[in-house]
């Protein structure tokens, strides 16, 4: 007999703020082009398929950024440096800077998918590579013209296939290849502008249909479970050093303003506040399920991972996979009204990093099979609940045509199928009200803490530069607090150190300490944590500590030179 299953997509959209706040610059322009290429296409496949039902999880300082970018476009005050220099007037007059600042930002792409399937952009690529081999002057003969070309190719590349299909804009400036003016430039800034503006309406009407749920995340994306007690990272990681502060200062309380802010601000952008929440990095311990339950949310979810380790912590131990991970749990104590559910890590993995590789109908055949061997494998009278998590914006640029056909093929195939039912937490909550047998939530005495990456913590803490940029945290937080007693400061002057803090406290800073990363990514990530926490100490009224100054990350060595040159280019 054929059994059913719910099947229940979370797609994660999420970018760390690239905000310089004391100039208003964005220091680098993911969020705009992850806009343009991953927001507007999958916001299209779901409105191209209307009986798939998903849930999409905002970051609010993703939103919030969005809304800026918005504002830029309205206002004609352009506070992205690559976007002003996108519709320069005169590529002729780039200052040395400038051009320096045009080749390192247009050639960070995938090479196989982004860059070496249109034979222009290629060509101007290995004319670069050429060059560059005899050194900086060499590069001084590339033209005004190459670097107007490079830019609307860098941003044409980025462009969704969703955008491809829908504006003959894109597709004109692709076939005409090179030689691009100024006005064609500014024609694809106007688009970019549209693009950016109708994201947030976009989702808010799919939401209002009832085929989305929008969730959303501690506002700055924090990694609750640390900023509550270092210590929890040694639950999974018992030998890992922590950071020479004991723990971060009221911190419990730091998060709930993070979880009271986000659910204003998904108020105010989607008419009301969210049912659930993605913590940061899927990130939870018994601390933070209590903090969201009292905050009034009503579902949560996390990685396989750390279910797998509580569940070692019960009497009757692990069992079978079917048997645990495609159910929603509770704590036996405390927050009882918060449900949570668990990962799939192998499917939402193949989808993040496998499938690229496969043919889309193939790679789309192969999930719907596994999702029938699950409700096959489930015991009898469960139907099981398949939650598949991931990024909403990050894989795609590994697939042919940013994942159009696998996503195409996938959707047509869930859509039609009888038995697999794709839906929403919420609504399967409120599902499981009437069919209490085949959606019993089981109970978990307790959380062991830990995240979606590897069950545990190592990403975010327990190496030296991740524990050093902890302790500068600390000390920090330390003098904010001293400072927000004393009544120095006026309502506006409290309300820019707040903000400044929220940023200075995102997850983000932390994963990207550490030599797995790209060194030109840690050495941007790097100065702009430290750049922010001084900015902290300026809107404090304070003089920042002169280790500031240093970088945190070893592979950060000259990054004086770069962050001078960025910041000449950007004037």
């Amino acid at each position: 007999m054929t059994k059913s299953v719910d099947l229940v997509f979370l797609w994660h959209m999420h970018q760390p703020d690239y905000r310089d706040y004391s100039t208003g610059d964005f220091v680098l322009p993911w969020t705009y082009l992850h806009a343009i290429k991953d927001y507007t296409d999958m916001a299209y496949h779901l409105e191209r398929h209307p009986k798939v039902r998903a849930v999409v999880n905002f970051v609010p300082i993703l939103l919030e950024q969005l809304d800026d970018y918005s504002d830029q476009f309205a206002t004609g005050q352009l506070r992205d440096p690559l976007l002003r220099m996108l519709v320069h007037e005169d590529s002729s007059v780039l200052s040395v800077e400038q051009h320096k600042f045009i080749l390192d930002a247009c050639f960070r792409s995938n090479h196989t998918k982004m860059i070496a399937p249109y034979p222009a952009y290629k060509r101007l690529s290995e004319l670069f590579s050429r060059l560059q081999a005899d050194g900086e002057a060499a590069l001084s003969y590339l033209s005004g013209q190459y670097m107007a070309d490079l830019l609307t190719w860098y941003h044409l590349a980025w462009c969704g296939e969703s955008v491809r299909r829908e504006h003959t804009l894109v597709v004109r400036l692709m076939s005409k290849a090179e030689g691009f003016s100024l006005e064609e430039r500014q024609q694809l800034l106007a688009l970019i502008g549209d693009l950016i503006s109708g994201i947030i309406p976009r989702y808010r009407k799919l939401a209002e249909s009832g085929q989305i749920e929008i969730s959303a995340t501690p506002y700055y994306h924090p990694l609750a479970p640390l900023l509550i007690d270092f210590a929890c990272a040694k639950q999974v990681m018992p030998d890992a050093p922590l950071p020479q502060a004991v723990r971060y200062p009221a911190g419990k309380i730091r998060v709930a303003s993070h979880i009271d802010k986000a659910k204003q601000s998904h108020a105010v952008r989607f008419g009301k506040e969210p049912t659930g929440m993605w913590p940061a990095e899927g990130s939870i311990s018994t601390s933070v399920l209590e903090v969201l339950a009292e905050e009034g949310c009503h579902w949560t979810a996390s990685g396989e991972g750390v279910l797998v380790n509580s569940l070692r912590q019960t009497p009757s131990g692990v069992p079978d996979r079917p048997q645990y991970l495609y159910r929603p749990y509770r704590l036996e104590k405390g927050a009882e009204d918060l449900t949570c559910f668990f990962r799939d890590d192998h499917l939402s993995d193949l989808i993040g990093f496998e499938y690229s590789r496969w043919h889309g109908q193939d790679a789309a055949r192969n999930f719907v099979e596994q999702i029938e061997a699950i409700a096959q494998s489930a015991p009898d009278g469960e139907i099981p609940v398949v939650s598949v998590i991931l990024d909403g914006e990050n894989a795609w640029e590994y697939y042919p045509y940013n994942g159009f056909y696998f996503l195409d093929e996938l959707y047509i195939a869930l859509e039609t199928h009888p038995h697999i039912h794709t839906s929403t937490y919420s609504d399967y909550l409120k599902s499981s009200q009437t069919r209490p047998d085949s959606a019993k939530i089981h109970n978990l005495p307790d959380i062991v803490a830990g995240s979606w990456v590897y069950g545990d913590f190592s990403t975010w803490i327990g190496s030296k530069d991740k524990n050093r940029a902890w302790d500068l945290l600390c000390v920090a937080k330390q003098s904010y607090d001293m400072v927000m007693s004393s009544g120095r400061l006026s309502p506006a002057e409290q309300d820019a150190a707040e903000r400044q803090l929220c940023s200075c406290e995102s997850s983000d800073w932390f994963w990207w300490f550490g030599d797995y990363n790209p060194s030109h990514a840690v050495t941007s990530f790097d100065r702009l944590f430290r750049h922010n926490l001084t900015e902290l100490y300026h809107l404090l009224k304070l003089s920042a500590p002169h280790n500031l100054s240093e970088p945190i990350s070893r592979g950060s060595a000259g990054e004086a030179e770069a962050g001078g040159a960025m910041r000449r280019a950007t004037e």
